[in-house]
């Protein structure tokens, strides 16, 4: 397995994140409109993806900028054949390490409370779930916002 860091234009990043979006739609049920606005790539320069032996892509991940200090953990996804393989945990630090060279001093996430892989996934490595949601998700009962400083 080959982790490319990349952009959203990323043929393979694309279509993991439609793979994505159609599982959250049943994950988030009724929730997941309010959910999907703020999951646009738009705003996404910083893309990681996993690429197999074949060059299929089965893993990803993204970073977008929060502020003057932090970046925002978005599009976490791993196909069902690679799941339990450590490879979300491998763009994470991936992730990590990006943000740390780009000068960045935070990471800040979302993910839903039915989101139990991710939520063992972050509370592994090392987020802290906040008090009080930051942004959209503040006063969102169904939203775990976390953070994490850069080492």
């Amino acid at each position: 397995m080959k982790l490319v860091r990349t952009t959203p234009s990323h043929p393979g990043y694309q279509q993991l994140v439609e793979a994505l979006d159609r599982f959250l739609a049943i994950t988030d049920g009724e929730d997941h409109a309010f959910y999907d606005q703020y999951n646009k790539s738009d705003a996404i320069q910083h893309v990681v993806v996993v690429e197999d032996e074949e060059g299929k892509a089965v893993g990803c991940g993204a970073i977008k900028p929060f502020d003057a200090t932090s970046v925002e953990i978005k599009r976490m996804y791993t196909t069902d054949e690679v799941r339990g393989q450590g490879l979300a945990g491998r763009v994470l630090s991936e992730l990590e390490r990006w943000a740390a060279e780009l000068g960045y001093q935070r990471l800040i996430l979302e993910t839903g409370i039915r989101q139990t892989a991710a939520i063992h996934l972050y509370d592994k490595h090392g987020y802290r779930r906040l008090t009080e949601n930051y942004g959209p998700y503040a006063g969102v009962e169904g939203s775990i916002c976390m953070e994490k400083y850069v080492e």
